[in-house]
C-alpha cells in the first residue's frame, strides 16, 4: 500500500493520531534506522496521545465550568492567607475521590471559592475523572424542567453518578421552595459513592432560613460533613482589589 492510500485508510480506521504523523514518523525511521517495532510504537503512542488530548477537551466542555482555565497557579493565596493552602492542594490532587469525601468552600462574594473549586475541577479532569460544575440555581432550573418533561429520574441519575460535582453559588439567588428537599435528595444519592465541593457565601448556621427547610438542610449537611472538609475563604475580597473600588467602597 502507498503513503497516499495508507493515509485515508488510517483515516477510514479512526487513526487520525497515527495518519497526521504518518510521513514524518517514516522520515524519522528512515534517518535513524529505526527497527519496524519502534516505527510501529511510536505511531501507536502518536494515536494514544491524540485520543487523550481529545478525551481531555471533551471532558472540560461536557463539565460546563462557569470560567474556563482556572487554575491554583493562578490563585493568589498570599492574598487570603488564612485559606488552608494545604487541604486545598490536597483536595487537587484527587485522592478524596477514593473515599467519596466532600467539602464546602465558604466566605464572602469575591474570595476565590469558584476559582478554587473549578480549579479543582479541571486538576480532577486532568487526572482522568469525569467532572460536572453548576451553580446551584442552574441544576435546581434543569432539575425543574427535567421534572415537568418526564426525565426526572434520568437527570438525577446522571448527576448522581458523575465522580465530583461542583455546586457554585450556594446563597447568591432566590431558590425556589423545593430547593432543599431537591437538594437533599441528589447528595443523598451521592453520599458515600462519589464527591461534592459546594461554595457558599453564608455559613451553614444560616442554610436552614436560607433553603426555608432546617429539616432537610440538617439531614444535607449530616452527610456533606460526615466524610466532609471545609475551607474557609476570606474576610478579603478580590473584588476590591479593582482599581478604585476600594475607594468608592470607603467613601460610602
Amino acid at each position: 500500500m502507498k503513503l497516499t492510500e495508507l493515509d485515508p485508510a488510517l483515516r477510514k480506521l479512526r487513526l487520525s493520531g497515527m495518519a497526521d504523523h504518518l510521513e514524518m514518523r517514516i522520515l524519522e525511521a528512515q534517518k535513524s534506522h529505526w527497527a519496524p517495532i519502534d516505527l510501529v510504537s511510536v505511531l501507536v503512542q502518536d494515536e494514544l496521545t491524540r485520543r487523550g488530548d481529545r478525551l481531555l477537551e471533551r471532558r472540560i466542555k461536557q463539565a460546563r465550568f462557569r470560567d474556563s482555565g482556572k487554575t491554583l497557579d493562578g490563585f493568589d493565596f498570599a492574598f487570603n492567607a488564612k485559606i488552608d493552602r494545604a487541604l486545598v492542594f490536597e483536595l487537587a490532587s484527587g485522592r478524596f475521590l477514593t473515599q467519596a469525601d466532600d467539602a464546602l468552600f465558604l466566605g464572602p462574594p469575591g474570595t476565590g471559592k469558584s476559582h478554587l473549586v473549578q480549579a479543582i475541577g479541571l486538576a480532577v479532569i486532568h487526572q482522568g475523572h469525569r467532572v460536572a460544575y453548576r451553580e446551584v440555581h442552574t441544576l435546581l432550573e434543569e432539575l425543574a424542567d427535567a421534572t415537568l418533561d418526564g426525565t426526572r429520574k434520568e437527570y438525577l441519575a446522571e448527576m448522581a453518578s458523575v465522580p465530583l460535582l461542583l455546586l457554585d453559588d450556594l446563597g447568591m439567588r432566590k431558590l425556589p421552595t423545593t430547593a432543599a428537599e431537591d437538594l437533599l435528595e441528589l447528595i443523598m444519592r451521592r453520599y458515600e459513592r462519589a464527591s461534592t465541593l459546594i461554595t457558599s457565601n453564608r455559613p451553614v448556621e444560616d442554610w436552614g432560613r436560607l433553603l426555608g427547610d432546617t429539616a432537610a438542610v440538617t439531614a444535607m449537611l449530616d452527610r456533606l460533613l460526615h466524610h466532609g472538609h471545609v475551607v474557609q475563604c476570606g474576610p478579603k475580597s478580590w473584588r476590591t482589589r479593582q482599581p478604585g473600588l476600594s475607594k468608592a467602597k470607603a467613601a460610602r
